[in-house]
């Protein structure tokens, strides 16, 4: 049996130690949420609470108001996910297989895209739903995820892999095209999907801009936006605000855990299709 080296020894006692130095910050997040108020702050820092307490999860839920925070949430997250995987699949779809004229000439256009910054658009896309009245509404915060230049653009270079003999095949038996996609490009597309779900997900559920310029009233407000207006209030609270930062960061961080597989093979799609 082959012996490891002492150059991979020393990397991977590198590589434990980055993760762990990554993983501090995170760990005392967690123990502060449970400390009792000012522990937190004590010198010398406590690494664990000495007497954990639920106290602060109680306090962000009934006097601060929190759940409402999290449900609005979660509801922009799930629609957001669901709207953009079906749009930007179809669309990712149409671009890989579909011909119609000037296909390739307006992706390439929208590829273009992907280098300017995505804070650049949001003035103009304010003024946009101000003028549809879609502003302070949930459904002005999900029109920029709907459909992305960079979820049609994942989907079309993992949809440039399916075979064009077996949609040609189904056209001959006389399938629809939308009967095409359904059963035939969804099913194979399905790792890509999930990637762009994940990321969908991260990136919706993260939001703090976004839904800090188009909603305005404070019970609609998102659970980075809630958690923003209590430094305010609640600054000195460390306790309180880590608990809160702890319910903020956990349903992405499961989600992640859960999707991470798909990632790399989401990410490499484009460089070995098309």
């Amino acid at each position: 049996m082959r012996r490891p080296g002492l150059q991979s020894l020393v990397l991977h006692a590198a590589l434990v130690s980055t993760a762990l130095i990554s993983l501090m910050p995170l760990g005392w997040m967690a123990a502060a949420a449970f400390m009792q108020p000012g522990e937190a702050n004590a010198l010398p820092p406590h690494l664990l609470p000495r007497d954990p307490t639920l106290q602060n999860f109680v306090t962000l839920f009934t006097r601060l108001d929190m759940a409402r925070a999290f449900l609005n949430s979660a509801v922009i997250t799930v629609l957001a996910t669901v709207l953009s995987v079906f749009i930007n699949a179809m669309a990712g779809y149409a671009f890989a297989k579909l011909p119609f004229p000037g296909r390739d000439r307006l992706f390439r256009r929208l590829a273009s895209a992907l280098v300017v910054p995505a804070q650049v658009g949001m003035l103009p896309l304010f003024l946009l739903l101000r003028e549809l009245g879609l502003v302070n509404t949930y459904a002005g915060v999900l029109v920029p995820y709907m459909a992305s230049i960079f979820g049609i653009f994942l989907v079309r270079q993992y949809a440039l892999g399916v075979s064009d003999d077996l949609l040609d095949a189904a056209r001959v038996d006389g399938a629809g095209e939308f009967r095409i996609f359904a059963v035939i490009v969804l099913p194979v597309i399905r790792p890509i999907l999930a990637t762009l779900a994940a990321f969908t997900f991260l990136s919706a559920w993260n939001d703090f801009m976004w839904p800090l310029i188009v909603l305005s009233d404070g019970h609609m407000a998102t659970l980075p936006v809630a958690l923003a207006s209590l430094v305010g209030e609640h600054v000195q609270d460390t306790e309180l605000m880590m608990a809160g930062s702890m319910i903020t960061i956990l349903p992405a961080l499961v989600v992640f855990l859960i999707f991470q597989r798909f990632f790399v093979r989401g990410i490499t799609a484009g460089s070995v299709k098309g």
